[in-house]
């Protein structure tokens, strides 16, 4: 596998590899010094459009603890403020002799674009309201974790499914492993077609908390909103926020579980956000390792996994 630009570049079969790698990556996290040098003599690069604090922060972690280095680029302090175009950054930075790029931009399939402008991996990192496939790893890891097997699973998407890239890539990973997806939201927060979504639809979340064994929030994605979609964000919440009440009609063994950054009061209450069975924290933990996994298959050396860490 040369890129990672979405789950199809994987299949069912390389989701399930890259989970199973990341047990090993998880391990290395869990060392007193957690570092390998399986990317030693490797440079990772950071092409960041949007705003980022998981996923870069993440990523950044992942490429250290396997002994890569990193190139950071900054989109408010570089040449792009000067009328730089996409293909001549990325042929800049391409030049200094990176081995992979990790792309967030605003425009859908630009990683896609990327991946024709350079010889190095591209991984996409959020494209637009199109795919973030790395979310949809580490959202799975966490969620195998929690409920060993994906078969038979119900699985609830909450919220802006329109413009989330995070919803579209959960849905393809979520049934690719065997689970059910349904999808809540108003009218106005889905995407004008559903042809070819392998999910149900449902405009009442009280009648789908009881039936799930996760539950997965969205964040209202006003930066990419240009029309009013609700009437106002107290009555979004009203119909579709998590508030305590709610929660108790999950299965006990029913987990809960949100991108970031969470909005406290809106799509989930400050209460429940900090409940044992709100995962959101093992997300950002299992991100790190989730994307070591990936980094290591797309420009690993064969270097063995179990080695003590890097000096």
């Amino acid at each position: 596998m040369k890129h990672l630009l979405t789950l199809d570049d994987l299949g069912a079969d390389g989701v399930r590899e890259i989970l199973d790698l990341t047990d090993t990556f998880v391990e290395v996290s869990e060392r007193q010094i957690p570092r390998v040098p399986a990317l030693r003599g490797k440079t990772v690069a950071w092409l960041f459009y949007e705003d980022s604090t998981r996923t870069r922060l993440s990523f950044e972690t992942a490429a250290k603890r396997l002994s890569a280095d990193t190139l950071n680029f900054s989109v408010s302090s570089s040449s792009v403020k000067k009328g730089e175009s996409l293909r001549d950054t990325v042929e800049t930075v391409s030049a200094m002799g990176v081995d992979a790029m990790v792309v967030r931009h605003s425009s859908a399939g630009a990683p896609h674009r990327i991946a024709g402008w350079t010889d190095a991996s591209v991984i996409n990192a959020g494209d637009g309201r199109h795919a973030h496939p790395t979310q949809a790893l580490l959202d799975c890891f966490t969620l195998r974790s929690n409920l060993q097997s994906f078969e038979g699973r119900h699985i609830a998407i909450v919220g802006d499914i329109k413009h989330s890239r995070v919803a579209r890539s959960d849905v393809r990973a979520f049934t690719m492993l065997g689970a059910e997806v349904t999808l809540v939201a108003p009218q106005t927060l889905l995407p004008p077609c559903l042809d070819g979504w392998p999910v149900k639809v449902s405009h009442d979340l009280d009648s789908v908390l009881p039936t799930v064994d996760a539950l997965y929030l969205l964040r209202m994605q006003k930066e990419r909103m240009t029309e009013a979609l609700i009437p106002s964000l107290r009555e979004y919440s009203a119909g579709y926020g998590l508030d305590l009440a709610r929660a108790a009609q999950l299965p006990q063994h029913a987990v809960v579980l949100h991108p970031g950054p969470m909005n406290r009061g809106v799509e989930i209450t400050g209460e429940v956000a900090d409940l044992p069975r709100t995962v959101v924290l093992d997300q950002v933990r299992n991100g790190i390792a989730v994307r070591m996994a990936v980094l290591y298959l797309l420009l690993g050396s064969g270097v063995d996994l179990t080695t003590t860490g890097a000096q």
